[in-house]
């Protein structure tokens, strides 16, 4: 595959996997902390505190499942490269 239409590839990628994520965390946050019939337009204090919170930690856990995932792909990655070379 052509190097310039792989990144463009990855960068598609990248983009939809990240608009999943956010519509993903807007709907768990959403269901957590606005109740389904509203009693105002605005949301209330403890409302958007909630709303803080649980973006910050889906956020938050978002980051350290990539860098776990990061981790062990580099793993996967020298594993694969000393079997290859029959050192290990």
């Amino acid at each position: 595959m052509d190097p310039m239409k792989a990144q463009q590839l990855a960068a598609e990628l990248e983009v939809e996997m990240m608009a999943d994520m956010y519509n993903r965390m807007t709907n768990a946050c959403h269901r957590k902390c606005v109740p389904p019939h509203y009693k105002e337009a605005e949301l209330s204090k403890g409302e958007a505190v909630c709303l803080d919170r649980c973006v910050a930690k889906y956020l938050d856990l978002h980051e350290r499942l990539g860098r776990k995932l990061t981790e062990l792909s580099v793993q996967d990655e020298e594993m694969m490269r000393k079997a290859a070379t029959g050192t290990g």
